[in-house]
């Protein structure tokens, strides 16, 4: 049995914090058990950089991953090294400081998932982290690219490096439930509520229902965070029996609200892809969201979903009214969601691509070794 030493820099995979990155990490590690691999979680110290500036946070960091090398050199050298490092998103906030180093020590092939490039990040305080991630994306025998857009900044920052496509999934059996009382007028969305992107998304999403309080409407939002009385806050125009606050539910919980609800609603500013976005469509729920970031990754626009320029809110609402008072067009798009995410983004369909990429790029690698 193949062993992958497994790490995600930016969130642990047990984080207390729900998020896609979390739910991603462990999606993967699952993935690769179902291929056959033994998986360890080979670190938990989380790397998060909020300002390159300040030198004693990054050298504390630095001195944490150093002690990991460290620890790991000796863990390795008493029980075998793995035979894989398998890292999931680096980006300049959050390079892998541990495994590369481990993998040109002991000759063990490293890959990546979801890793990104900005080429803005290669001048200034950033530039010294990002040049850690691009020397981890060309020293990878694979990155899987999540999307066009991931894959287009590695291109051009690590022209030599080995990139293939990998598109995000989910396990879509959760969310397929047998056909029920469906509220056609009834919108949902999940998201946290933290400033950034997320704030921006309600702030417009708010702005957008206002003008469709002419149209019979209801909204269930699930989500918590630090901002949640701001986020309340911008949705005060509405009359309060529209709007359900769920707070935080759990998976299965939202797979219930999801199979009684009629449109997912979520304006995506800066998604990197949105699982989100893939979990309502596996529920039958056509999507209406920004034409923005990696959201058309996810949602086909006419197909599974209507996409609309980004910043738009009159545009946005227009999409929400139209599928609100055309029920032949929201049912079609409901059912060509469902087929789409079945399709190209289900945990089957990524478990036969990863073991093809284990297969090609990393056990061959591995034949030359002699440890194998």
């Amino acid at each position: 049995m193949k062993k992958i030493a497994f790490y995600a820099p930016l969130k642990p995979v047990d984080h207390p914090v729900p998020s896609g990155d979390r739910l991603m990490a462990q999606q993967l590690i699952a993935l690769l058990q179902q291929t056959g691999c033994e998986v360890d979680i080979a670190s938990t110290v989380r790397v998060f950089v909020r300002d390159p500036d300040n030198q004693a946070d990054v050298q504390s960091l630095q001195q944490q991953c150093a002690q990991e090398v460290q620890r790991l050199t000796a863990q390795w050298k008493a029980q075998g090294a793995p035979d894989a490092w398998f890292c999931y998103h680096p980006y300049y906030k959050s390079p892998d400081l541990i495994g590369p180093t481990l993998c040109k020590a002991f000759g063990v092939p490293y890959m990546s998932a979801e890793a990104t490039l900005s080429a803005r990040r290669n001048q200034g305080s950033w530039g010294g982290l990002q040049e850690r991630v691009r020397e981890a994306v060309e020293l990878a025998a694979v990155n899987l690219c999540f999307t066009q857009r991931d894959r287009q900044g590695l291109q051009l920052a690590a022209p030599q490096a080995q990139l293939v496509d990998f598109k995000p999934f989910i396990d879509t059996r959760q969310f397929m439930r047998p056909a029920g009382r469906r509220e056609p007028h009834h919108l949902v969305t999940v998201a946290m509520m933290r400033a950034g992107d997320k704030l921006h998304s309600y702030e417009h999403l708010a702005t957008a229902l206002q003008s469709l309080l002419h149209l019979p409407w209801q909204l269930s939002i699930v989500g918590d965070g630090p901002l949640r009385d701001q986020v309340q806050e911008l949705f005060s125009a509405i009359p309060a029996e529209r709007i359900h606050w769920h707070g935080r539910l759990e998976p299965a919980a939202i797979a219930m609200l999801f199979a009684r609800c009629g449109l997912y609603v979520w304006p995506g500013c800066g998604e990197a892809y949105g699982l989100a976005y893939l979990e309502a469509q596996a529920a039958g729920l056509p999507v209406v969201a920004y034409r923005i970031a990696g959201v058309p990754e996810v949602v086909s626009d006419g197909l599974g979903g209507i996409l609309t320029p980004a910043g738009e809110t009159q545009a946005y609402a227009e999409a929400v009214a139209l599928l609100l008072s055309d029920e032949a067009l929201r049912q079609r798009m409901a059912t060509a969601a469902l087929a789409h995410v079945q399709r190209e983004h289900s945990s089957e369909r990524a478990l036969r691509t990863l073991h093809t990429l284990l297969q090609h790029h990393l056990w061959d690698c591995n034949q030359a070794d002699p440890r194998t």
